[in-house]
């Protein structure tokens, strides 16, 4: 049955899908790190936060965005507090002219952490410090973070992975300008990482050295452009998967090569040492964030239980699902992006389906040992109306988790599918979500646990013309049970608390501003994204929690009111802005009622401001940094 859902269906749907998920939904569940009606969900000093894996000790890792930037009063010389709205955060932009600042950091969180019950607790990986430190260094300068980090997965063994950039290196500057000192650079952009017991192992790709032959017009030469890598996952046997660079592509070896040629010239007014010009090539494009360094790409595994003779994990290289022809200038991708415990490797690459070389696509694939212990690369088997697709995760039944994009009615969504790599042949499936058929929803999964969960996002309304806001999901593989994780959530989950009536009703926060304007909302929470489920079923993710917004001024510094306060945003009424702030949130399941209480005004404003607050670089992750397209 092909499905057209049209504005004027689009409300009376969001009433049908309430319905239906709070029906079919055999849990309730609560968000555990609730404090005072607010998510504690990201570290001091930063904005958003996310939870990324949980194991089954209860112990998760997430990462904190962006940090806040907040102004110095010239009064009293104080930090700001706008710790009860909305701070912008810190504009990072790169250039080999600027100091390199971080603004990603990882943190870990646990239900019985000395810090605090699902307290988010920095964690220093490569070297970083916390994100609110206020030291300075001899100069009395504050010290500030270079590296990047990421935290995706974590074990049962307390094993965590992730990935890190280079720290910031100098070169002394030459050229014509009097007022610069250095040049900025770093030895590579992204590097996989692993913490067990405590060492941190770097996963290095196979590739990071570009040398170039010698001819009878040039001579050798050799750059460390470092090559990139991610870890993806780890699972209960120290395997680690993700992906990394193999080789460079063709028009990227052209650009070091125009570098090194450029480096060699003694009559330049301004010369650029090789290093800073392969930097520069490297950082993304201010403008569109492309990235003119391309690498050829491959799924990796790295054992940490096996090193080898350097002290490092041993490396095996996953196979790509189509062989290149030799002279083939394109860039061919591969990504290893879950792992199971038997070894086996969910993720996609490129493939010519079903063998025809003109049909080359971006496609969901598994990697399975044979009986010599290699892997073997499987096609998720697609039809022609998919562009791409992915596969997140895979299970210890063989249970494969990925989506599909394709158009519906006109406009390409992606649909969650599973598939039993025990039986491929009977194809993928794709659940009904909130429907008793396919609808044009979006959806993606994120993890699947032994016990056949499923979490993810699903898009939440109808609207073809705007931004949809997305709801996390839960859904269950034995029953094929479907629900909104919101709809599942105990009052007090949700923001509400019982009036004197013993009614429930939103709890009020009250906020002054710098004109001494009192602003008095209700606590508004949902989840948006589930990104991990254990097998207790306790699940993690991103929600949203409503705050008030600051104004700026041109410098994009805190406008400060006489009373030492920031001043509210204000729409064009003149009435003070509200919007949604991204936080880790944990949930358990609870004994309590999922609750029936509803003051949400289904308008549609409410709806575009909700999905246009939404953060696109973490339904990408942990292909962040690795967004790859067919180029020559």
């Amino acid at each position: 049955m092909k499905l057209k859902f049209d504005k004027a269906l689009s409300l009376v749907a969001i009433g049908v899908l309430s319905v239906i998920g709070s029906a079919q939904a055999a849990s309730v569940y609560e968000i555990v790190n609730i404090e005072d009606f607010d998510l504690n969900g990201t570290l001091d000093g930063t904005r958003n936060g996310y939870a990324m894996a949980i194991n089954d000790e209860d112990e998760l890792v997430g990462i904190s965005k962006g940090k806040n930037k907040l102004t110095v009063d010239d009064v009293d010389d104080s930090i700001i507090d706008v710790e009860d709205g909305i701070s912008e955060a810190e504009t990072i932009t790169y250039s080999v002219y600027s100091e390199i600042e971080a603004n990603n950091f990882t943190f870990i969180s646990s239900e019985n952490a000395s810090v605090g019950s699902w307290v988010p607790e920095f964690f220093s990986l490569a070297g970083t410090f916390d994100p609110s430190s206020t030291d300075t260094d001899s100069d009395d300068e504050l010290i500030v973070n270079d590296v990047d980090t990421y935290f995706y997965g974590i074990n049962n063994n307390g094993v965590k992975v992730g990935a890190y950039t280079g720290e910031e290196l100098t070169l002394d500057y030459e050229g014509t300008s009097t007022t610069q000192e250095y040049f900025y650079y770093r030895d590579f952009e992204m590097r996989g990482i692993a913490v067990k017991n405590d060492i941190e192992y770097p996963l290095l790709p196979s590739y990071t050295t570009y040398e170039r032959e010698q001819t009878a017009d040039i001579d050798a030469a050799t750059v460390e452009v470092g090559g990139w890598s991610v870890a993806s996952r780890v699972n209960s046997n120290n395997l680690v998967v993700g992906y990394g660079s193999t080789a460079l592509s063709s028009s990227s070896e052209d650009l070091i090569d125009a570098c090194i040629t450029a480096a060699e010239d003694t009559d330049a007014d301004n010369p650029i040492p090789t290093d800073i010009c392969v930097q520069a090539w490297q950082y993304p494009d201010e403008d569109y964030g492309t990235r003119y360094i391309n690498y050829q790409t491959r799924g990796f595994v790295w054992d940490l239980d096996n090193l080898d003779e350097d002290g490092l994990p041993e490396l095996t290289v996953l196979e790509l699902g189509l062989t290149p022809d030799e002279d083939s200038t394109l860039i061919y991708t591969a990504q290893g992006l879950g792992i199971n415990s038997n070894g086996d490797v969910a993720g996609r690459s490129h493939v010519y389906r079903n063998g025809n070389e003109d049909d080359l696509y971006f496609d969901a694939a598994y990697w399975i040992k044979d009986g010599n212990g290699d892997y073997q690369y499987n096609w998720v088997e697609m039809d022609d109306e998919v562009y791409y697709s992915i596969a997140y995760d895979i299970n210890d039944s063989g249970i494969l988790v990925g989506s599909y994009s394709k158009y519906i009615d006109g406009y390409l969504r992606s649909k969650f599918f599973t598939l039993d790599t025990n039986n491929p042949e009977e194809g993928i499936i794709t659940p009904n979500d909130f429907l008793t058929s396919l609808s044009d929803l979006s959806s993606k999964p994120k993890d699947i646990n032994n016990q056949g969960q499923v979490v993810g996002y699903i898009e939440s309304t109808y609207d073809q013309e705007k931004p949809r806001p997305k709801v996390g999901f839960l859904f269950d593989n034995n029953t094929s049970e479907f629900v909104n994780l919101n709809d599942q959530l105990t009052c007090e989950s949700k923001g509400y608390e019982k009036n004197t009536d013993g009614e429930w009703v939103r709890h009020t926060i009250s906020v002054e501003d710098g004109t001494g304007e009192i602003l008095t909302y209700g606590t508004d929470i949902s989840i948006v994204e589930a990104n991990s489920i254990n097998e207790d079923g306790t699940i993690v993710g991103t929600g949203f929690i409503l705050k008030p917004e600051y104004q700026y001024d041109d410098d994009n510094e805190l406008i400060i009111g006489e009373n030492g306060l920031p001043l509210f945003e204000l729409d064009g009424n003149g009435d003070p802005v509200t919007s949604y702030l991204p936080r880790m949130v944990v949930l358990k399941t609870t004994g309590g009622e999922a609750c029936s209480s509803s003051d949400v005004d289904d308008d549609d404003e409410s709806y575009e401001r909700l999905g246009a607050a939404s953060f696109a670089w973490l339904f990408t992750l942990p292909l962040l940094w690795l967004r790859r397209r067919v180029k020559k």
